[in-house]
């Protein structure tokens, strides 16, 4: 009945298409509902007040209307009308900034629609994805409204497919953002760290330190993982073997400069690994963080003379790195190894990986990178990208700006 007068804006929230026409046809509403109509009744005009109030921005009304409206749906065990007031409510919530009430009612509509009415499940996950790319869980919300775009396909009805991809647009222009603004953040703090720090001389570390130290430390508020040195760790030699054996050949035939070593994408030998070892496990014990078994991976080779300055990663590699160590050769009367390198809040943390040891830290918000290698020294190593499990984890937010 008002659809006609309720649109979406930039921010595909419902606004009026006419304010003022909008008004008057709440206040035809209002008067209907005056006259006393039967329960069912009572509650479809109260739920449409409740979605114009709403769309006008009178969010104490919205809430009155709605909440009559859904306690007459829950009497009459009208689950259909359930869920979509709930929706409507979650929506009224959002819009007045209780983020919280809001994602109570969204996933209560959406456990229901689940269990009992399918056929309103694609407006369910469109409200809850919606909701999360507020929230800034853009990967949720993409997850979310992409199974809602599958059902409306299915459906056939092409105005709910085309706002189900106006949201995904959205969500694919947030993201693009999100990686623009992410990166340039982690170049400016890279720039700033190697002004004033450099990884070849480690005699000077702990003398420049004073100077760095408020602003690492405010890093390391925000870091998802504190940097662990994994010395001893259920990885199978033979397993370690294989991709040492996978990694050279692929380095020497595939491998790609960046930054001063070599790179190349992991292969089956790594995948192999991958399955018979419970890595998510391994770092969820060392660090206290739940993540999903690892999303990419790569192998990494240094050899005599290279080295890795003080940087952070772009956040995309995920919200915990394990490097792992796959071979360390290097002469017996060399003096000192080569070593993975971090800046903490306390200081520099060195780590002398060998074969079969490894180390996990957030790439991100630590500061980390490889001491040179000495004379006949070798290196190679697989570093992996593990995401959170609790998408909120994910989210990087009031980070602090790279010092001038």
């Amino acid at each position: 009945m008002l659809q006609h007068l309720i649109r979406q804006d930039e921010n595909l929230r419902m606004v009026p298409t006419d304010r003022a026409e909008l008004t008057a046809a709440v206040d035809r509403l209002q008067e209907e509902l005056a006259t006393g109509p039967d329960p069912d009744r009572t509650r479809v005009l109260t739920r449409w007040i409740g979605t114009a109030q709403l769309s006008l921005g009178n969010h104490d009304e919205a809430h009155t209307f709605l909440r009559r409206s859904l306690e007459l749906a829950i009497t009459s065990g009208n689950v259909r009308a359930i869920v979509a007031t709930e929706l409507n409510f979650g929506d009224a919530h959002r819009y007045a900034g209780d983020i919280e009430t809001a994602e109570t009612f969204y996933r209560s509509a959406l456990d229901t629609a689940r269990g009992q009415c399918p056929e309103l499940l694609d407006y369910a996950l469109q409200h809850f994805g919606k909701h999360l790319m507020e929230r800034g869980d853009l990967t949720g919300a993409r997850t979310h409204l992409q199974e809602a775009l599958r059902l409306r396909i299915a459906k056939g009805d092409t105005e709910l497919v085309e706002s189900t991809q106006a949201a995904l647009d959205r969500i694919g222009t947030l993201i693009g953002n999100s990686i623009a603004a992410e990166g340039e953040w982690s170049r400016r703090w890279t720039a700033w760290l190697q002004a004033r720090t450099g990884i070849a001389d480690p005699a000077r570390w702990h003398d420049g330190f004073p100077a760095l130290r408020e602003q690492i430390q405010g890093l390391a508020a925000h870091q998802r993982v504190q940097p662990r040195h994994l010395w001893d760790q259920p990885f199978p030699a033979e397993l370690v073997a294989a991709m040492a054996t996978e990694a050279e050949k692929a380095l020497f035939s595939e491998g790609y400069l960046h930054n001063g070593k070599r790179n190349t994408a992991v292969g089956e030998a790594a995948n192999h690994f991958a399955s018979q070892v419970d890595l998510a496990a391994i770092v969820a014990r060392a660090t206290g963080l739940e993540v999903e078994q690892p999303h990419t991976g790569v192998y990494i080779g240094y050899t005599e003379g290279q080295s890795l300055d003080f940087h952070l990663d772009e956040a995309g590699f995920g919200e915990a790195n394990l490097i792992i160590c796959l071979q360390h050769t290097r002469p017996i009367d060399a003096g000192r190894a080569s070593t993975t390198a971090f800046i903490s809040a306390a200081g520099y943390l060195e780590c002398d990986l060998a074969a079969g040891s490894g180390v996990v830290f957030d790439g991100a918000l630590t500061p980390h990178g490889r001491t040179p290698l000495g004379a006949g020294e070798s290196i190679t190593l697989i570093s992996l990208g593990f995401r959170a499990r609790d998408q909120a984890r994910r989210v990087l937010s009031d980070l602090p700006p790279a010092p001038a």
